[in-house]
């Protein structure tokens, strides 16, 4: 067993240590879109739900940065192992000098990528990882469950070093990469026959979901996995991390939202429905849980849009979960929802694409469902409609697009329908109409 600095190197580690030297084989596993940005002298941290796949996320990086700088150069380390349990902070410090002993041509002089994977159970870490940073010529990512890695500690922790990058479910490009079916040529080149096939994947899509785990197996067994990532979830990211001690007030929140993807959703009206049933808790818990909910990537919260903050605390906000699958595994009617499916699809997208997002209600009373802000500077007025063939429903959504189009000057004017039978039905001037499989496909064509 080596030593460094005085302290013994943990076995384990030292397993570890060779093992996350050896190159890469992420045969198999579907390459995600998600990438770091190109931003020196940060901490990346890799953020995101339970069972999204940011462990593989990290392999895949590792491999990518093996591939470019050699096999040395880029080390990937698992802390989610109890044989590390109650793992001191001064092993990091053996572990860095164990790695620099065996490769002293790298140190000051090469850059390596260290690729941590559930670090922050080492009590601590981010001390290490503030002095790697400072003393040493490397580049760090650092990837957990949001029981322990939050955004905001990450900042507070790391004193403005962290960047963080959020991993979600698949997106639909990526649900049809992971079939082998991503198409190799841009929508508008699709024959037909082509669109008639992923036409009918995004409606599977819309309720399988993306959770890598849930492809491909059998409606049943994946409804319960759903319902066990949701039951971990509220487990080990909210109960444990918060000392939640009203747990069935918890599950009830979580049913209601989890209900009713894509609706209206306040506080006061989720702590009235919770006295209703018997639930003694105050309105500053049912805040405080929606906001461990967030904090856990289970839901996103969409505000009104408006300049007014007392307005958008006031005014409820529309619900959605992390992915479209997960309506399926709560809905208790029966029924299929494929608009509210493809409603919670094109918010994840809009967020995966960077947006700033919020939804509109004009002085009429109308509603859009998405004003989108891209980073670029580009604003969207987005409406969703997976029934356009409906007179009445297309006439309802059409109205809104235009009453809102007076605030929203610069906004393109977006109407997202579920098929190109549907779009083709539509001619609005001034609206693009758009099959949702060709708008979730279209960011990445040349």
């Amino acid at each position: 067993m080596r030593q460094a600095w005085g302290v013994a190197l943990h076995p384990v580690l030292q397993e570890k240590l060779t093992a996350g030297l050896e190159p890469v084989s992420v045969e198999g596993w579907t390459r995600r879109d998600t990438r770091l940005p190109a931003i020196r002298n940060k901490v990346h941290t890799g953020l995101g739900m339970r069972r999204v796949g940011k462990t593989t996320f990290l392999r895949q990086l590792q491999q990518e940065q093996q591939q470019a700088l050699g096999p040395q150069r880029a080390v990937y380390l698992s802390f989610d192992d109890d044989r590390l349990a109650d793992l001191s902070l001064s092993q990091l410090d053996a572990l860095l000098e164990e790695y620099y002993r065996n490769f002293p041509e790298f140190r000051g002089r090469e850059v390596v990528w260290w690729f941590f994977d559930e670090i922050q159970v080492v009590a601590g870490w981010e001390l290490f990882v503030r002095r790697l940073m400072d003393t040493e010529k490397v580049a760090v990512v650092v990837s957990g469950s949001s029981a322990r890695l939050l955004s905001r500690e990450v900042h507070t922790s790391l004193r403005g070093r962290g960047f963080e990058t959020v991993l979600r479910p698949f997106s639909f490009r990526e649900f049809l990469r992971h079939r082998g079916e991503e198409p190799g040529k841009p929508v508008s080149r699709l024959s037909p026959s082509e669109r008639s096939w992923i036409e009918k994947r995004l409606r599977e899509y819309l309720e399988v979901g993306g959770f890598p785990e849930a492809q491909g197996i059998e409606a049943r067994l994946r409804i319960q996995l759903l319902q066990g990532y949701v039951d971990t979830l509220l487990l080990r990211d909210v109960v444990e991390r918060y000392q939640v001690s009203q747990i069935a007030a918890l599950r009830w929140v979580v049913r209601a939202c989890l209900r009713n993807p894509a609706g209206l959703l306040s506080a006061h009206g989720l702590y009235r429905d919770l006295k209703s049933q018997g639930h003694a808790v105050s309105k500053d818990t049912v805040h405080a849980l929606l906001g461990y909910l967030v904090d856990a990537f289970l839901l996103t919260l969409v505000p009104l849009d408006t300049e007014s903050e007392r307005q958008r605390n006031t005014n409820p906000r529309k619900v959605y979960p992390a992915d479209p699958g997960l309506i399926r595994a709560f809905d208790t009617s029966g029924r299929a929802n494929p608009g509210r499916a493809l409603e919670t699809a094109v918010l994840n997208e809009l967020e995966r694409r960077g947006a700033e997002v919020g939804y509109v209600k004009t002085g009429e009373g109308y509603e859009v469902d998405f004003h989108a802000r891209l980073p670029e500077g580009q604003s969207f007025l987005v409406q969703v409609c997976a029934d356009a063939l409906a007179p009445e429903v297309l006439e309802r959504e059409l109205r809104a697009l235009k009453a809102a189009a007076p605030r929203y000057p610069r906004a393109e004017r977006v109407l997202i329908v579920l098929t190109r039978e549907q779009a083709a039905a539509v001619s609005e001037p001034g609206i693009r109409v758009c099959p949702a499989y060709e708008w979730f496909l279209e960011e990445l064509e040349p």
